[in-house]
């Protein structure tokens, strides 16, 4: 995709987040289903983007769509992060399924503006399969929790172990009977993202359903699911500095007063705001050129397909964890520091400003800072590359 096509890319999503802007305090406090926004993002062709040209798609770079998510997180880090995660699933299909199925399912995908979501938690083992007893297709028992996405979605990646404790994997439609949306997700953030739990009752999966087989290697471009994942989060993090920061600014310009003893008139003149501002800017510039610099790596990588190198996996692990990292403490830091900027009148429920803290807490909690920081140290002292696994 040329830079002008990127340009409209992030066009569209500018002008669908100031239409999600306007209720964007109301369905966070009310959680549950965006239902009305996901049909806008449908019409916009934003799900599309990323899907190869071959199949109908607009072979968007990981660069431009992440900084959609980015875009989306200034107003809702909700619908970032529902966006973001539709691509790992397409990623699944691109990396384990065969030819007729990735035309079969991205075609469709886009001729219906398809939207998808995981319920395949590799951490919990929670859910099995039988051969469905004409021998043709698998019958899902048990439940995922947080299958982000799943409650507005078009198609679903379902996952399960068979009794060698191998993982399967396939994608079927999020109607498909016996799938039920328990609507449990009571996160603190993230409240429309629907991140509860799927139960699977007999829920068929047929054969031509089934993403390769249980024996197959993780090839180190089937293992880049994690990074993408990495990848997606760090662009909602700095995406919500960047709306607490923008909302912060304007609510200190309009309605904040100066402090007693600050010896100004405007709050804005006080020498302390001034340089806050400064400082919680910086970091959020420098935030998002290392996230430039990792989605640059990402679809360098990408490009090679299934000739890619641990070696250069191994790379793109360490730009996406520095990336990742830093944009989760300057989120963090932003949308709590803020407050004080803003002062007193600022911290109220119709304000919503606390949505921003909230959402980046909520996701930073599943990946701990110090275990992806002992990896960077690792290859900083030894050179060693993370091995591939969950979160690296």
């Amino acid at each position: 995709m040329s830079a002008t096509q990127d340009d409209k890319l992030l066009a569209t999503a500018v002008a669908l987040r100031q239409s999600f802007q306007h209720d964007a305090v109301a369905r966070d406090q009310a959680g549950g289903r965006p239902t009305a926004q996901i049909a806008l993002l449908k019409q916009s062709g934003l799900l599309a983007a990323r899907i190869p040209t071959e199949y109908g798609g607009g072979g968007a770079s990981w660069a431009a769509v992440l900084r959609v998510v980015r875009e989306f997180a200034r107003t809702d880090g909700s619908l970032a992060h529902l966006f973001g995660y539709h691509h790992l699933p397409l990623h699944t299909v691109l990396a384990r399924g065969n030819t007729t199925q990735m035309a079969q399912w991205l075609s469709q995908s886009v001729q219906h503006q398809w939207l998808w979501s995981n319920s395949g938690n590799a951490l919990s083992k929670t859910s099995s399969a039988q051969r469905a007893g004409d021998g043709k297709g698998w019958v899902v028992n048990g439940f995922r929790p947080f299958s982000s996405g799943t409650h507005v979605a078009d198609v679903i990646q379902v996952s399960w172990e068979n009794k060698q404790g191998q993982r399967l994997t396939g994608v079927v439609p999020a109607q498909r009977p016996g799938i039920v949306i328990e609507d449990d997700w009571d996160g603190i953030g993230q409240r429309q993202t629907g991140s509860g739990t799927v139960t699977f009752e007999d829920v068929q999966v047929h054969d031509d359903e089934l993403l390769g087989q249980a024996a197959d290697p993780l090839t180190p471009f089937v293992s880049l699911t994690p990074l993408l994942q990495q990848a997606v989060l760090l662009n909602v993090f700095i995406g919500s500095a960047q709306g607490a920061l923008d909302e912060g600014r304007n609510y200190t310009q309009t309605h904040s007063r100066p402090w007693i003893h600050s010896g100004v008139a405007r709050h804005v003149d006080d020498p302390w705001i001034q340089r806050k501002y400064g400082d919680l800017a910086i970091r959020v510039l420098a935030a998002v050129e290392l996230a430039e610099q990792a989605s640059a790596t990402l679809d360098e990588i990408y490009a090679h397909g299934h000739q890619l190198s641990e070696e250069q996996r191994g790379r793109a692990a360490i730009d996406l964890a520095v990336a990742n990292l830093y944009a989760g403490e300057v989120g963090l830091a932003v949308s709590n520091d803020v407050f004080e900027l803003m002062g007193a009148r600022s911290a109220t429920t119709a304000n919503g400003f606390d949505r921003f803290w909230r959402n980046v807490r909520t996701h930073t909690l599943h990946n701990p800072a110090e275990y992806k920081k002992r990896s960077v140290g690792t290859w900083a002292l030894t050179g060693a590359y993370p091995e591939p696994a969950l979160y690296r």
